[in-house]
């Protein structure tokens, strides 16, 4: 009963080591499939995305592991890809032509009046000073927009998976900014998760937040996770692992919460097409 993750990050944006460790340890650990997924580049600069010149690299060492590892783990190349109107995204750079998923993601929402974009998980000091810049302080605005950027990104790039789809509470300890409970939260939520029934997409459940900040809440919530499993939208495990040792880090926390939610099971890229498998602590029964 092997684990598999999807969402993972190289040195060729801001993961640690290269690709080639994160295989040898994902083989260590008894994965069936491992899935890269580095952030792709962006227009403009960042300090975690791949640069444009690494691209072609990136994708050429990934399939030079595919064919050497082929006998002994399925091997997936992915990217990351930020969704920003007109700027970013699958459909403006075209990456999917060589690409067997993506994770579509939303890490900026909107720009400073100097054209900076906002990245909303860098720092809480960024984040105070953008809802403050830029929304005047209404967080409500920042997570409707937050949410319509999501929506956008699925009807236009069709993502493989959506990425930490609630990544905008990230730094509301202690419910500094809202309260998730809060109706026109949820009914937000519940409204993105109609598009995300009607297209097809995958969700991941995200354990990066438990494993790197002790937060208990994983992305999404625990009462999203509960709504996926009643309406019966695929989701996927993965981990966001920025090193080796983060390959499947909080998994076993995250069956605890998905059992607890009814999940009634796990979807894997596995023979080349993404399927949907029971599971239980020790990973998915295939």
């Amino acid at each position: 009963m092997p684990w598999i993750n999807y969402h993972s990050h190289t040195h060729y944006c801001d993961g640690n080591h290269a690709p080639g460790n994160y295989i040898l340890k994902a083989m260590e650990l008894g994965l069936k499939a491992y899935g890269f997924s580095s952030h792709a580049p962006v227009n403009f600069k960042t300090e975690w995305c791949m640069k444009n010149d690494k691209i072609q690299m990136y994708l050429d060492e990934i399939a030079g592991l595919k064919e050497k590892y082929k006998s002994e783990i399925e091997i997936y190349l992915g990217l990351e890809i930020d969704y920003i109107p007109g700027i970013a995204g699958r459909m403006k750079q075209l990456f999917d032509r060589k690409l067997d998923f993506f994770i579509g993601s939303i890490h900026f929402v909107d720009s400073f009046f100097d054209g900076t974009h906002w990245n909303i998980d860098t720092s809480a000091e960024l984040f105070e000073s953008g809802l403050k810049n830029i929304f005047g302080g209404d967080f409500r605005k920042v997570a409707e927009r937050f949410f319509d950027l999501n929506q956008q990104m699925i009807e236009e790039d069709k993502p493989d998976v959506i990425g930490h789809m609630d990544k905008i509470k990230m730094f509301n300890t202690n419910e500094r900014y809202f309260r998730q409970r809060d109706k026109w939260y949820k009914d937000r939520v519940e409204y993105l998760l109609q598009i995300i029934k009607e297209k097809g997409t995958i969700v991941e459940v995200n354990t990066r937040g438990f494993y790197r900040y002790n937060q208990l809440d994983l992305y999404p919530s625990q009462w999203i996770i509960e709504m996926l499993a009643k309406k019966d939208i695929p989701i996927v495990l993965n981990s966001d692992s920025h090193k080796p040792e983060e390959i499947i880090a909080g998994f076993e926390y995250a069956v605890e919460k998905l059992k607890k939610a009814r999940v009634k099971c796990l979807w894997a890229l596995i023979d080349n097409r993404w399927q949907c498998f029971e599971y239980n602590q020790q990973g998915i029964v295939l």
